[in-house]
């Protein structure tokens, strides 16, 4: 163990879900299903400046529900594992996040960062230099649904396979039940499409889906950018923590208390804050605010193409 993790020993206990633990993330489920319903009710209600905003809002909140998701995934959400899988694949479903997909390639990346066989499910490789077009690629993402749609495909005819690893045949029976089911909310949105409601498919899930994405991307950034994942497994230095304010603490559902979460992945993220003071402490990477690390991208992003143009001005090198 790094002399930095016996000094902070408390940031990696472990400790198990509470009622009081459950009841918080229950919470927070029907107040996304409560806002979900109020961004569909503005999206259909005629008036233009409404439907942008309850487009927008559900876009917010199919992000949220993914963040929701990955406290299923690790099993923090309920007292019992029974619970995590179905509420998980359910809210999964607007994002197109395929729960147990998801699980076997996340908890590969908590094992595994630091090293090359790091990898995310939502995939923006960190390790890569910050350039306005990798951010512009990343926010994009344009492979995503185009990979999800070949997903849906292999798991229709039954020939998925994890291509990152092993995994179970329980597992992998679950990945594709799951996809098929995504191919069936798909198929189900363009039966209602095809029936004459093109406009309300469009309003409640396609582009809330599109802006999702990006908003997704931007939120998920901060989480090892500009850390030392290429040199160090140790999460004090390839991970970073963001105090942030109440309102993003709630959005990201915990996800700003990123140190927090990798020393101790099972802990409920409600109970993560109590842990934020030690992470400060001893965390090689830590920011008051989301603003702020936006702001240090935003350096490393114009530093980076100043070094471009300085190589591109001094042409190629002589043999």
């Amino acid at each position: 163990m790094d002399t930095s993790r016996g000094a902070s020993a408390l940031l990696f206990e472990r400790a198990r879900v509470s009622r009081k633990d459950e009841f918080v993330f229950v919470g927070k489920l029907a107040a996304a299903v409560a806002l979900c319903c109020l961004g569909g009710w503005l999206a259909l209600s005629g008036w233009r400046p409404a439907a942008a905003g309850g487009v927008i809002l559900l876009a917010a909140m199919y992000t949220h529900l993914v963040e929701l998701q990955h406290q299923c995934l690790h099993h923090s959400a309920f007292r019992s594992a029974a619970p995590h899988r179905p509420v998980g694949v359910l809210i999964g479903i607007p994002l197109l996040s395929a729960y147990s997909h998801y699980r076997v390639q996340h908890l590969q990346h908590h094992r595994y960062l630091g090293t090359a066989q790091d990898s995310e499910f939502f995939g923006f490789d960190p390790r890569a230099p910050l350039t306005w077009s990798a951010l512009l690629r990343g926010a994009g993402d344009p492979g995503r649904l185009v990979q999800v749609a070949a997903d849906v495909a292999r798991s229709c005819a039954g020939t998925w396979t994890y291509a990152r690893g092993q995994i179970g045949e329980r597992a992998r029976r679950h990945v594709m039940g799951e996809y098929r089911l995504l191919g069936v909310a798909v198929l189900a949105a363009g039966a209602a499409a095809g029936l004459g409601h093109g406009r309300a498919v469009l309003l409640l899930w396609g582009l809330p889906l599109l802006l999702s994405i990006p908003i997704h991307f931007f939120l998920e950034l901060p989480e090892h950018v500009l850390c030392d994942t290429g040199g160090s497994t140790d999460v004090l230095r390839n991970t970073r923590t963001i105090s942030g304010s109440r309102f993003s603490r709630w959005f990201t559902n915990g996800n700003n208390f990123h140190v927090e979460h990798h020393a101790a992945m099972v802990v409920p993220v409600n109970r993560l804050a109590e842990r934020h003071p030690l992470a400060r402490r001893y965390a090689a990477h830590s920011e008051v605010s989301y603003p702020a690390f936006y702001r240090k991208v935003l350096r490393e992003v114009r530093r980076n193409g100043k070094r471009r143009r300085i190589v591109d001005a001094a042409g190629p090198s002589r043999p």
